[in-house]
């Protein structure tokens, strides 16, 4: 009876064990796609800073230009 009491409460424990790591897998790749996805929001706001600059660039030299 003992035996069979301390195999049921092992094979809980091990149940929790492994609950946790599926947990832990999920929030895991979880935040991996958080990560992605902000290294996209970081490559596509640099591209709108870029494009900005050279648009402030022509036309300031679209300025010089009338100014001659």
């Amino acid at each position: 009876m003992k035996r069979l009491i301390f195999l049921i409460a092992a094979a809980a424990l091990a149940g929790c064990g492994i609950e946790t790591a599926s947990t832990a897998a999920t929030a895991a790749a979880l935040k991996k796609q958080e990560v992605e996805q902000a290294k996209k929001t970081l490559e596509q706001a640099q591209q709108k800073i870029g494009q900005a600059m050279e648009q402030v660039q022509q036309s300031q030299q679209a300025r010089e230009a009338a100014e001659k």
